[in-house]
Formats: C-alpha cells, structure tokens, sequence
C-alpha cells in the first residue's frame, strides 16, 4: 500500500472514530442536553480535519491525478465522490444553523444525517478508490502526491494542528463516550 493510501485510510479512521462522539452529541441535543461551545468546537473539528485537510487532499490534488491517470473527469465516479463531499458540507451547514439557537433536533437531525452519510461515503472510497488510485497511479506520481499532500497539510492545517485535532477527538471520545 502506498503512503498516499496509508495515509488517507489513517485519515478515515479517525474519522470513523469521531462519528461515534457526534451520533452522541445528537442524542444529548435531542434532548436539549448539548453544550452549544460542543457542538460548535465539533464543528470546527469537522470543517478543518474531514473537509479542508481531508477532502482538500483528495480535491485538489488525488482526483486531478487521477483524471491526468484516465479517470472518466465528468460523469464518472470523481464527479460522484466531489457531490457527496458537497452533500457532506450542506449537512455540516445544517449542524451549524441549528447551533446558532441551543443545539436540539434540528442539530440532531443533520448530525445523524452526516454520520450515515460520512459512513457511506468513506465505505465507498476505501472499496474502490483507493484500489483504483493504485492501479491507475505509477510510484513516481504516488511519491510526487505524499509530498504534494504534506504541503497542503502545512498550508490548510498549519504545524502542529493534525495532532491538536487528534489529541481533542481522543478528549470527545472520553468526555461522550466514556
């Protein structure tokens, strides 16, 4: 398996492991029980480490080359996977106009809307992404995508931040999730 892919499943995983915190944080606004700073702070956890570190990587940078790899550009699985990533930002919209008043069942709603959709969508891409990517993308292209990748990490993110995200999805996961 190639960094590239190491390194995104890594990405995916973790992930995986804060929709458990925020299927949580659903049942507590439902029932009214979700400090707004939470929410709003999960949020931003959503925003910088799923769609400008994560989804920036495979956008700017993993379906340009595999496009430049024969990848079908319009029409096709790129254009699939960009309008989930653009369904993925509605709902964390959604999540935030509900934050604006006391988180309740309306954050509840698209924060269990975006879990389910995340789920599918990170399924979708480890079963057949990845696999393409390696296949359509020599060793050279891959070592070429890791550096490009480590550069927009320090862009969007900055030093030091992928870590502090982390350190905070471990503190989510004890604080909600015992």
């Amino acid at each position: 398996m190639s960094q590239v892919i190491a390194e995104l499943r890594h990405e995916h995983d973790a992930i995986l492991e804060a929709l458990p915190v925020l299927e949580r944080m659903a049942e507590r606004a439902a029932q009214g029980q979700l400090p707004a700073e939470d929410a709003g702070e999960f949020l931003d956890f959503l925003r910088a480490f799923v769609d400008q570190c994560h989804h920036g990587k495979e956008e700017a940078l993993l379906f340009p080359a595999l496009i430049a790899g024969g990848l079908a550009e319009h029409g096709g699985f790129i254009d699939e996977l960009h309008a989930e990533h653009i369904q993925g930002r509605a709902l964390v919209q959604a999540m935030a106009q509900a934050c604006s008043r006391r988180p309740g069942a309306d954050f509840a709603a698209a924060a269990t809307a975006y879990a389910g959709h995340l789920r599918a969508h990170i399924g979708k891409e480890n079963a057949a992404l990845f696999s393409m990517t390696e296949r359509l993308l020599d060793e050279p292209v891959l070592a070429a995508l890791q550096q490009a990748f480590a550069a927009h990490e320090e862009k969007v993110m900055g030093t030091g931040r992928h870590q502090q995200l982390h350190a905070r999805l471990q503190q989510w996961r004890t604080t909600y999730l015992g």
